[in-house]
């Protein structure tokens, strides 16, 4: 195949230079895609579409009268993310995860930051995801958030910049794992070659962090799912049957005597660790939402009591919230004395009047974004939107000016994609992975999402997005070949 042809556009190119270089760590893969035909690319492509649907590896989009089930489409070229780079990143998200699980607690107790004036009272306290029921709580080894999927994306000038935390209920590690087996098919001797470091492991360390948030010796666990309706069903069976563990709903549990029970065909089972895959306010009718029909009337006075612990811990989600975001860099000074290794993306918040009024002022240059939205939705690009859609969000600003922040347009970086012109460069961002048990520890791959539309910067599954495989190189301070 003619990699020649192939331009970067003016945008940061992950394996391309502007002047058409092709940048070091991915040297060897260059040299495979110059052997391989477009044609045998195309072979490859649809053997990797067939292959996930014969996984089950869907989701579901409730936003589209398109059919519901679809794949998340899997680009064969790899995103390659060299040693050096990754060290980097993994340095910055470990300081990132334990500051906030700081930040969290303090929220939940002493309130320091509060009383401190870092971070405005009423954006904690009113926030529809400050939870009362959690206040004066410790969770199991004082670890909040346990499982983080941080959205990072790379501008123009070759630095990441952290877009969001996720730390409810982050998804897509199923993706991750599935597209690396898939993958490796694909160029079953470059992986070796080029020293991949390995995914596979994930369902273990996160097996083991459950393990560790137990107090017990050998404690049952158990994944908890809202059902198969839910667009991330795949992961939940797929995370479950992997780790060993029992797959459960609200419906197979109950609570006795402050404990949680598992009913199956022998009677009842005592479960002591769920990774939860619920929203906190479903959790439990008798403290949160009385109308959920997906919880379990009193796990959380279990969950006070001692007798269950939970994966993420409820409460969490008032750290994952985009207009906390903006304060992060702050929080990190705060909390640990140190300057954020990552920077955060310029955020302007809607509910201080001097960015406000830059918002309304420049909003067609600008991103807003909905506080508490997710997925894509609630969101104006404005570059790419209409005088209307324009007019539209400057009065559901005036309106609600706290349920907005606004952020400049980013020139995200691009990866070459295959696609039916041939290879053709696509923005992407990356989600990697946190686990926080007896330590942090970020899994050396990532979900790398592309927006598969030309010249579009919407990566999330449910707006047509799609995903690549993610290489880190292993380094000279590292030993052994990838597995």
């Amino acid at each position: 195949m003619d990699t020649n042809l192939y331009q970067p556009k003016g945008f940061y190119d992950e394996m391309f230079t502007n002047e058409g270089e092709c940048r070091s760590h991915y040297c060897d893969f260059l040299k495979i895609l110059k052997k391989t035909s477009s044609k045998k690319m195309q072979h490859l492509q649809h053997s990797a579409n067939k292959t996930q649907v014969a996984m089950g590896m869907t989701f579901n989009v409730y936003h589209d009268n398109q059919g519901v089930e679809k794949i998340l489409h899997l680009d064969i070229v790899p995103r390659i993310i060299d040693h050096a780079e990754w060290k980097h990143l993994e340095a910055g998200l470990k300081q990132r995860i334990y500051a906030l699980n700081l930040f969290i607690h303090d929220m939940y107790n002493d309130q320091k930051a509060l009383k401190d004036k870092i971070i405005q009272e009423d954006l904690i306290l009113g926030s529809k995801d400050y939870l009362k029921a959690c206040q004066g709580l410790t969770p199991p080894k004082g670890i909040w958030c346990h499982i983080t999927g941080t959205d990072l994306v790379k501008d123009k000038d070759g630095e990441y910049y952290i877009l969001e935390d996720n730390l409810r209920c982050p998804s897509g590690v199923s993706y991750m794992l599935e597209s690396r087996e898939i993958i490796k098919r694909a160029y079953p001797d470059l992986f070796n070659k080029l020293g991949v470091m390995p995914v596979s492991d994930y369902p273990a360390k996160l097996l083991k962090m459950l393990q560790f948030i137990s107090n017990k010796e050998k404690p049952v666990v158990g994944v908890l799912t809202p059902g198969i309706y839910n667009s991330a069903y795949f992961e939940h069976s797929y995370l479950a049957l992997q780790m060993g563990v029992e797959l459960v709903s609200g419906i197979d549990l109950i609570t006795k005597g402050k404990k949680v029970y598992m009913q199956t065909t022998k009677g009842l089972q005592q479960i002591d660790v769920l990774y939860r895959r619920i929203d906190d306010t479903f959790l439990d009718p008798l403290t949160f939402n009385p109308h959920s029909m997906l919880g379990i009337p009193g796990i959380f006075e279990a969950y006070k009591a001692g007798n269950i612990a939970m994966a993420n811990a409820p409460g969490t989600g008032v750290a994952d919230d985009k207009a906390v975001y903006a304060y992060v860099p702050r929080l990190i000074k705060y909390y640990l004395g140190e300057e954020p290794i990552l920077k955060n993306v310029p955020t302007y918040l809607c509910r201080e009047e001097k960015d406000r009024q830059y918002v309304l002022d420049h909003i067609e240059e600008l991103v807003v974004k909905e506080t508490n939205a997710a997925g894509g939705y609630g969101m104006l690009i404005g570059p790419k939107s209409t005088k209307e859609e324009h007019a539209k969000f400057r009065q559901l600003i005036k309106d609600n000016p706290t349920n907005y922040i606004a952020q400049p347009t980013l020139s995200l970086s691009t990866v070459p994609t295959w696609t039916d012109e041939g290879l053709e460069p696509r923005h992407v961002d990356l989600r990697p992975y946190i686990l926080y048990g007896e330590t942090i520890e970020v899994i050396p791959g990532a979900l790398t999402r592309v927006a598969l539309k030309k010249g579009s910067l919407v990566v999330n599954s449910s707006q047509g997005g799609g995903s690549k495989d993610t290489w880190v190189l292993y380094g000279d301070d590292t030993n052994g070949q990838s597995h």
